[in-house]
């Protein structure tokens, strides 16, 4: 019955995932002899089921379809929550695929047994099977991101020959809120974030765009939000109108302070356009949609201001980079100015992304992914690991694959370490390229509250938390080629090194500073 249930698993799971990511374990080994045994799905083996859970959470990101990973029972299972809390927030397909202990163990004190059910709370629904596989496999997969837990019983070194399958499209898990009606004749704004998707319809209406949105047609830069919450300005002898009538706000935006101050003001009438859970934190939206019909055009006037407070903007932030030097916004800047059409960018929570859309992201040509569900710093080495290997395969006949930089926080590059660890056996990413801004702790913390002067007595050791990690002896024991630079002109040099060459994976380590970050921001802010 084992091997049967195994069978069964790894023939739905070849259905519809071509990536497979699995952990070593006993009680799930019917399972990995089943998923060895197809030809039909490629497996990637690691160690650590937290870095596992969000290499396949990688995968799913770039493949847009499901990615299973799979692991024994107990603790392993628990490992994989904040993959599947960002896969929640995200609506990225994750498939969590867990052996148990027979329902008969729970609660006797058996090694390695806990009650698994339900283990992901409202994040994931479990879907379980013991005695027979009775389709829970199909229905998980399509209420992906989602938990299949599968009691096996021993023995549990088994194996049954393979099940034919035939290859199907898993269920699109999204939502549909129905349409939002809209005037363009009034002043408006696009707000698009994390998930954002291109709408014909708003197309030449300006648009504040995160790193990960559609490039759009008529941008704005983020640091204007601080002009246009104003209600008028003084230009050439007359006042004009500056704040939008309305603001649409696409996908799941969260970086700047300005800009969600914008969206809150009372006075701004708020529409939502999303697929997911809507991005409504003051609670203010006067429709939610998830399609929208237009009426009307944008007004002149309106155009030619997000023109000009874009351009003064960005001006502010070319001024500022010439001022101060190497900090994580000069990293961003030489990252940005060396990427090419076709490069594929993986940004980190945190500083980096907010510095790339400082510096001009998103542009078209250039993929981009940020973990944003709920931007945290977990697993972005093991995420930019899946995302490369998921571009090269799109891309078999090529030379050379997809060129990857994956841009992060000391903080965020040494919290998911370990996955730089990929065995001897395993395929590994060709062209992946991270690029950490080392200010040697929290950098974040020196632009927020916190990082003010009346607490900078606590503030080191509480939220900088220095750590002096030797970057390049980390790298060494894992294997991975590092570069040291401290300068811009190294930086550059060193990532136009990439551009000419397949590194397979490479950390450049930028060093920079972080005791003038709060300077430095306060002059950027309009």
């Amino acid at each position: 019955m084992t091997a049967t249930i195994a069978a069964a698993v790894a023939a739905e799971l070849a259905a519809v995932c071509t990536d497979i990511v699995v952990c070593p374990g006993s009680r799930n080994a019917p399972l990995l002899l089943a998923l060895r045994r197809r030809r039909d799905i490629r497996i990637h083996v690691r160690i650590d089921e937290r870095s596992a859970a969000f290499l396949a959470l990688g995968f799913a990101r770039a493949q847009g379809r499901p990615v299973a990973v799979v692991m024994t029972s107990g603790t392993a299972v628990a490992h994989c929550l904040p993959a599947m809390i960002e896969a929640h927030h995200s609506n990225i397909p994750l498939l969590v695929v867990s052996a148990d202990r027979p329902s008969r163990l729970v609660g006797t004190g058996a090694s390695q047994t806990i009650d698994q059910l339900d283990i992901f709370g409202k994040f994931a629904r479990t879907f379980n099977i013991e005695g027979a596989e009775n389709g829970e496999t199909r229905q998980a997969i399509d209420a992906a991101p989602a938990h299949l837990n599968v009691a096996l019983d021993t023995p549990l070194a088994v194996v049954a020959e393979p099940l034919e399958t035939r290859r199907r499209e898993a269920r699109a898990s999204r939502s549909d809120y129905g349409e939002v009606q809209l005037d363009l004749t009034r002043r408006t704004l696009v707000i698009a974030g994390d998930g954002a998707w291109p709408i014909e319809e708003l197309a030449d209406v300006p648009t504040i765009a995160e790193p990960s949105a559609p490039a759009p047609f008529v941008p704005v830069h983020p640091l204007a939000a601080g002009i246009l919450a104003r209600t008028q300005v003084s230009a050439e002898g007359y006042v004009v109108e500056t704040k939008p009538e309305q603001i649409v706000v696409v996908g799941h935006p969260t970086l700047h302070r300005g800009v969600l101050k914008l969206m809150s003001d009372p006075e701004v009438d708020l529409m939502v356009l999303t697929r997911t859970t809507p991005t409504d934190p003051a609670r203010k939206a006067v429709q939610v949609g998830s399609r929208v019909r237009v009426t009307g055009k944008q007004p002149p006037a309106w155009l030619k201001l997000c023109s000009a407070a874009s351009e003064v903007a960005i001006a502010q932030v070319r001024e500022v980079l010439e001022k101060y030097s190497m900090t994580g916004l000069h990293v961003a800047a030489a990252v940005a100015d060396t990427l090419g059409v076709g490069d594929v960018l993986v940004v980190g929570a945190s500083n980096p992304v907010r510095d790339l859309s400082l510096v001009g992201l998103p542009f078209d040509g250039v993929e981009c992914y940020a973990q944003r569900g709920v931007a945290g710093i977990d697993g972005m080495i093991a995420q930019s690991v899946g995302i490369a290997l998921a571009k090269q395969q799109q891309h078999p006949d090529e030379l050379r694959p997809p060129r990857v930089v994956s841009l992060m926080g000391d903080l965020t590059f040494l919290h998911d370490a370990g996955s730089l660890l990929i065995g001897p056996l395993e395929t590994r990413p060709e062209n992946l390229t991270i690029v950490v801004a080392n200010d040697n702790g929290g950098g974040i913390f020196e632009l927020l509250e916190i990082g003010a002067p009346e607490f900078r007595g606590d503030f080191e050791r509480l939220f900088g938390t220095p750590h002096d990690a030797n970057v390049e002896k980390l790298c060494a024991g894992y294997g991975v080629p590092h570069v040291k630079v401290s300068s811009v002109a190294e930086l550059l040099t060193a990532l136009l090194d990439t551009v000419e060459v397949t590194p397979g994976v490479r950390v450049i380590e930028a060093s920079t500073g972080r005791d003038n970050r709060r300077e430095m921001h306060l002059e950027l802010k309009l």
